[in-house]
């Protein structure tokens, strides 16, 4: 767990905390209805991002 992604973390126990008493269909459908309009290819993904490993940013 870094600083830097401290943010993240937090935010994603908090969702996991807030939906803990719905049934499995509820957040499927919130996530599914999330990724509406959102696309990630394949060629995007692996593209170099210009450092020198080769990790994300």
């Amino acid at each position: 767990m870094s600083p830097k992604h401290l943010n993240r973390y937090v935010q994603e126990f908090a969702g996991r905390h807030n939906i803990r008493d719905l049934d499995t269909i509820t957040p499927m459908t919130v996530l599914a209805q999330g990724m509406v309009g959102k696309r990630l290819r394949y060629s995007e993904l692996i593209a170099d991002n210009g450092l020198p490993s080769g990790a994300r940013r």
